[in-house]
């Protein structure tokens, strides 16, 4: 089993907040992620697929499709938007915390690599943070 994966980037804003709590609640549990402004990080996705490579090709996946994939179905609604307002299929109820969010990744992207298999799809929101899913 050979593991390829691609890594792209993009900017996005949101703001973490429970309505029913009190701002110093909201402030104590989220921080800075609380900002009433909103706030923005600079992501790195990472998608990996798994499989077999071709005995012809000597690919799991071409990475030039599986980076047209993520671009249409990710990348092209996430970058320099607001994750609380402005992306349809994030939705509207969502805490878009980097583990609900690569959630959501993963079932954009599931049903579109038909190449190989869908192994992990890793969401960095800092250098120090990130979340990782496999789909379970």
């Amino acid at each position: 089993m050979v593991y390829l994966t691609r890594r792209m980037r993009f900017n996005a804003a949101h703001k973490l907040w429970v309505r029913e709590w009190s701002e110093e609640q909201n402030l104590a549990t989220f921080g800075k992620c609380a900002n009433k402004n909103w706030h923005g990080h600079n992501y790195d996705l990472h998608v990996t697929v798994k499989g077999e490579p071709d005995p012809t090709t000597g690919f799991v996946m071409d990475a030039k499709k599986l980076r047209d994939i993520i671009q249409a179905e990710v990348i092209d609604d996430l970058d320099h938007s607001n994750l609380n307002l402005d992306v349809d299929w994030l939705p509207k109820d969502l805490q878009p915390t980097t583990e609900n969010v690569v959630i959501h990744i993963w079932r954009r992207l599931a049903d579109k690599v038909n190449d190989g298999k869908l192994h992990c799809v890793k969401l960095y929101e800092t250098e120090n943070i990130y979340a990782e899913y496999l789909g379970e």
